[in-house]
């Protein structure tokens, strides 16, 4: 270690409760480690915040000593690294607190969504959690939220009603619609640019049971399900959120033969009205896929659905799906050789088209489909490039140097002016960044 890191270290340790660690240090490697394993960062020091003091602590010693910092909780969302800088672990701040009354949770920055499920579901509740109960919901909801419930209730951003703030400065805030609005608006859909969020406090909905699960079928049905798909989803109500895919699956004994190792069509599908409605809604889709060789799909509590998520690659938002779209994705995923694991095409739609009067800047919500790839196949990225809209989702965004097409041109200008007032220094920069507006630019809000 260098006598200027050697410091930084002290200076942490001495303005933190929660434990500091050096390069070389035990906990060092695990506690820099993103879910990705081919992330790779390496901080100056980690500091594990045991509360919000600890975290305005780390923050003011990074800006003391002009190093980069960053804040990360379970690490799904971790894209770019903090080399040399201070990288606090929100990880130790947990807490889940539900008021059935109002149907709203409150959480601390580290909470997980498996938590949040299990304090909702005794009350016939549930949050709009993603795909993964492991997933951290600050970081998810922030970058705007993506779930299940999506096309019944909007993104989790949407649902946003009160955070707790430390900002560029040091500062402890509170931004709710009429405390720091423009704050407020930013927070819901512009990532961790504008603070770090110290407290959450989000809707709760009715939602006790689902209709959930995914079905496969042979890889051949990928062309002819597609072309349907396309075409179905005019007709499906807003209870009801799908996906299709074409996917390698796994090769253990719990498969089935025809399917263990293979390449394969699948639905995933979740509807939040009963199963027969369920059916009826999905038939016409499942018969184009034809013979299902394996159907979990099933009514369930919802806090036990678990349906699974796509490490992206590439990501494009789609106004349609032509015939040329869906060769490049078969081509891409349903070969036996392929590089590329899974290609996913979801349904947008319903809620997340009709946001409520302040909605924040969450992505582009009028796309009909997206379609996200766990690898960059060069033929499918050239045959959708017609079709995209040009813009993509921040949860979903892998290439951090894309992170303006997250976002319509008005909001990002509006962003930067909100980012220009909270951080005018890009403190807040080791992530998707957004830089602030130049001294001296007018926004009108939106």
């Amino acid at each position: 270690m260098t006598e200027h890191i050697s410091r930084v270290v002290r200076d942490l340790r001495r303005g933190l409760a929660g434990a500091v660690l050096a390069p070389g240090s035990g906990g060092y490697d695990e506690g820099r480690r993103a879910v990705d394993p081919a992330f790779e960062s390496r901080p100056a020091a980690i500091a594990e915040a045991l509360g919000a003091a600890d975290v305005r602590a780390a923050l003011l010693t990074a800006r003391e000593h002009g190093l980069p910092f960053a804040v990360q909780a379970t690490g799904h969302g971790t894209r770019v690294a903090c080399d040399g800088g201070v990288l606090v672990k929100t990880s130790a701040m947990t807490g889940v607190l539900v008021d059935p009354e109002r149907r709203v949770a409150r959480v601390a920055p580290g909470t997980r969504w498996g938590a949040v499920l299990a304090a909702a579901a005794p009350f016939g509740l549930a949050p709009l959690s993603g795909s993964s109960p492991d997933v951290g919901v600050v970081g998810y909801t922030l970058g705007g939220g993506l779930g299940w419930l999506a096309r019944s209730y909007g993104f989790a951003a949407d649902s946003v009603l009160r955070a707790e703030v430390v900002t560029a400065g040091g500062e402890r805030v509170v931004t709710d619609a009429g405390s720091h609005p423009e704050l407020f608006w930013a927070l819901r859909g512009g990532g961790g640019n504008f603070g770090v969020v110290t407290s959450l406090e989000f809707r709760l909905y009715p939602v006790a049971r689902v209709f959930a699960g995914t079905a496969y079928f042979p890889v051949g049905r990928a062309a002819a399900a597609l072309a349907r798909y396309r075409e179905w989803i005019g007709q499906a109500p807003d209870e009801l959120s799908t996906a299709v895919l074409v996917t390698r699956m796994p090769g253990h004994a719990g498969i089935p033969g025809p399917l263990r190792g293979e390449r394969a069509l699948a639905v995933k599908a979740m509807h939040t009205g009963s199963p027969a409605a369920a059916r009826r809604a999905l038939a016409p889709l499942l018969a184009a896929a034809g013979p299902a060789l394996l159907d979990d799909m099933r009514p369930m509590p919802y806090a036990r659905t678990a349906m699974g998520g796509l490490p992206a690659r590439h990501m494009d938002l789609v106004t349609s799906l032509p015939d040329l779209v869906i060769d490049a994705i078969v081509d891409a995923a349903g070969r036996p050789d392929s590089a590329v694991g899974t290609v996913e095409v979801r349904h947008w739609g319903g809620a997340i088209a009709r946001p409520g009067a302040g909605a924040g800047p969450v992505s582009h919500r009028r796309a009909a489909l997206s379609v996200i790839a766990d690898g960059v196949p060069p033929a499918l990225v050239a045959a959708l490039r017609p079709c995209a809209t040009g813009g993509t989702f921040l949860n979903f965004l892998g290439d951090a140097s894309r992170t303006a097409s997250a976002y319509t041109a008005g909001d990002l200008r509006r962003l930067r002016e909100v980012k220009r007032a909270y951080d005018p220094a890009n403190v807040f920069r080791v992530n998707h960044n957004i830089a602030p507006a130049p001294a001296g630019s007018v926004c009108v809000p939106a």
